[in-house]
This record gives C-alpha cells, sequence and structure tokens, in this order.
C-alpha cells in the first residue's frame, strides 16, 4: 500500500503534503518522531563530532618559495642545550649540510621525530652535517621555548644541535615557512653551500596510515654524499605554519 511505503522524515518534515495519509497515521507518525527526536539529535552529534579532529588539516602549509641554488645564508644562533652559539661556518667542513625547521608542538614534526633522529644518526657517520631550528614565537607557543628545545633535545637524544631563532631572522633568511622544513645543501671546495633539496622526508603524515621512512629524504642525501645529481621533482613538505611573533608577520 501507497500509505506503508513513505518514508517517516517526510511526514516529520511536513504531515500535510500528503492528503491522502490517513489523519491516525499522521498522529502515530508525529508521536514517534517526538520521543525520538532526542535520541537522533544525540546520535547526529556523536557522528559529527569525530569531523572535528580533521580541522588541523585546514592549517596545513605546504614549503615553498626558495629555488634550487640558493646558498645557505650565514646564521648566528644559540643551542639551549650546551649554550654554545652555532655559526653556519661551524659546519664548513662537511661536504652536505641538512638544515631542518621543526619545533616541539606541532603534530607533523612529533610523528616523524624517531624517523628524523634514526636518519640524522645514520647520515651523520657518513659526514652529513646536521642541524634543527625552532623559530616559533613563544609569546603565542611557549612550549617551543629555549627551556622545552634543552629538554626536548635531551629527551629525544638528538644526535644535532637543536637551536632557537629568537628574532626569527634566521628563518626569514632561509625563506622557512612551516615545520617540518628540510633544506639540504651541498658543498663544492671552497664554494658556498648550495640548496639541492627542498622536499618533504616522506609520505607519511599523521592521519595516512604511512609508515615513516625517511625515503625522499634519504634518496636526496645518498646523491648527494655519492655525487650523483639530485632529482629536481621533489615533493614539498606540508606541516604547521611558523608561529610568527604577533608584531612580525611576513
Amino acid at each position: 500500500m501507497a500509505v506503508a511505503t513513505v518514508p517517516v522524515n517526510s511526514v516529520c518534515a511536513s504531515p500535510l503534503r500528503s492528503p491522502r495519509i490517513p489523519t491516525k497515521f499522521v498522529s502515530q507518525f508525529l508521536t514517534k518522531c517526538s520521543s525520538f527526536k532526542l535520541g537522533f539529535e544525540s546520535l547526529q552529534l556523536r557522528t559529527t563530532l569525530p569531523g572535528r579532529k580533521l580541522v588541523v588539516r585546514a592549517a596545513r602549509t605546504e614549503s615553498k618559495g626558495v629555488s634550487l641554488g640558493f646558498r645557505a645564508p650565514n646564521f648566528e644562533i644559540p643551542e639551549p642545550l650546551t649554550g654554545k652559539v652555532w655559526k653556519l661556518e661551524d659546519f664548513e667542513p662537511h661536504p652536505a649540510l641538512l638544515v631542518m625547521f621543526i619545533c616541539n608542538h606541532c603534530p607533523f614534526v612529533k610523528h616523524l621525530k624517531k624517523g628524523i633522529v634514526k636518519l640524522a644518526n645514520f647520515y651523520m657517520k657518513k659526514g652529513l652535517a646536521v642541524v634543527a631550528i625552532s623559530s616559533n614565537s613563544v609569546a603565542t607557543h611557549p612550549q617551543d621555548g629555549p627551556q622545552f628545545i634543552a629538554e626536548e633535545a635531551k629527551l629525544f637524544k638528538y644526535p644535532f644541535p637543536y637551536l632557537y631563532d629568537e628574532s626569527q631572522d634566521v628563518a626569514q633568511d632561509f625563506g622557512a615557512i612551516c615545520t617540518p622544513e628540510f633544506f639540504l645543501f651541498k658543498k663544492d671546495g671552497r664554494r658556498p653551500f648550495e640548496l639541492v633539496y627542498h622536499g618533504q622526508f616522506d609520505d607519511s603524515r599523521p592521519s595516512n596510515n604511512v609508515s615513516v621512512s625517511g625515503r625522499d629524504l634519504s634518496l636526496a642525501i645518498d646523491c648527494v654524499l655519492s655525487g650523483q645529481p639530485v632529482p629536481s621533482i621533489q615533493k614539498p613538505s606540508v606541516g604547521c605554519s611558523i608561529k610568527w611573533h604577533p608584531e612580525r608577520k611576513p
């Protein structure tokens, strides 16, 4: 019968649109809708809550704007763990230099931390110089400040210096805009460090279930250390934007 196949939702929305429906059925449906209304709204709320976790995706930032061949800018910034001030010239004896802009709070960085340490330990033994820099403003993200940088470096046993760029001048000089962001430079004799790779660690992200391998960055490092050309097609690194000082947004 036509009455038996009328959807409940359409009757609840407008019970008078079908004049062929007997009044008693309308009454029964309205009663049922009223009694189930609270339960349905509660269920609907529960099913939409997980979607809120995806908000971080809207804040994703990709590395960009720096061309291959870019010369590494000079810097002079402290390492909170030891108090030592590091300069670009400290890495001159090495055939290649990896500069990483990271921080403590970013979920994209947290996702890669163990992989970054593993990769650094492996390639530093082969002659690669590695340095990590945090440039986030402590005004907005105090957890990325010097004290916590020192604790982070100690906790994860970073084999490389982890520096704090308080002025954010270094981040701007490099053209860094996100965390993590990777800059791989090669050294050719007395010539300045030259950028040969500015891309992602690998395809793994906090929410895509792809294992952390460091594949993309490892391939680039292998090429540099073996004297081979680095592929020019490079996927950008993806992460959180660098948190600039409120008065100094680029």
